[in-house]
């Protein structure tokens, strides 16, 4: 593509703000000064801007580990989002996959491929998303047995899909689930009497929250994470 373009892609300059750099040889491709912007560069190559280097142009993928108090959305007036947690250039072209109540923690992938995010999201994917969750109740055998045949939500024209469910103790449990309705995992349980009390998202697809990552922390997924999906 061409420089000026390129350094509108990876920056938050400006194609106006990006020429007025490049007249200035303030530009290096690959060691060497570019003035003309329309110098075609590819998307994998070296580009430096007053000697910081700059990222390459290909697509972007992060998983973070979203903390409680934070809605999944770009922007809103009364709510801190978890955009505001991440530190990178063209923030507006960069989209949630899959998002999480503002009380749900955990796994949340952020991209600016929208092919892939789709994948993520879509039923047809079958892109299980799996949950720990804690109940106020105790969960019955009964619930479980429901809950993983599938269960038809208020305001829903199909049940859900079947579901995993691992009971680890009375009041908790994993949940794998491969679709995400709205307030899905809640739903279902308030289908069946019960009430979730804390919810955290830990695995997508084969794509594993970093245990390394404290609530609020991202990371760049690796290619084998990407390509996963």
């Amino acid at each position: 593509m061409r420089i000026d373009k390129y350094l509108a892609q990876v920056t938050d300059y400006s194609r106006a703000q990006a020429k007025k750099l490049l007249k200035e040889g303030a530009v290096l491709v690959e060691g060497v000064v570019i003035s003309d912007p329309r110098y075609d560069v590819s998307a994998t190559v070296a580009v430096s801007v007053n000697g910081r280097p700059l990222r390459t142009a290909t697509p972007r993928y992060f998983m973070l580990n979203k903390p409680e108090g934070y809605i999944s959305a770009t922007k809103d007036r009364q709510h801190l989002t978890v955009m505001e947690l991440l530190d990178e250039d063209n923030m507006e072209k960069l989209h949630i996959a899959g998002r999480l109540d503002i009380d749900t923690t955990g796994l949340l992938l952020i991209t600016d491929d929208g092919q892939w995010a789709h994948r993520v999201t879509s039923p047809k994917s079958d892109c299980k998303k799996t949950y720990w969750l804690e109940t106020a109740d105790p969960i019955t055998e009964e619930a479980k047995a429901r809950i993983e045949q599938g269960i038809h939500l208020d305001n829903e024209k199909r049940p859900t899909l079947p579901a995993q469910m691992e009971l680890l103790d009375e009041h908790s449990a994993r949940l794998t689930i491969s679709e995400g309705k709205y307030h899905q995992v809640k739903r279902m349980f308030a289908a069946v009497g019960n009430k979730v009390d804390l919810l955290h998202r830990e695995r997508i697809g084969d794509i594993i929250l970093d245990d390394e990552l404290d609530p609020g922390e991202y990371r760049t997924l690796t290619s084998e994470e990407v390509s996963s999906i």
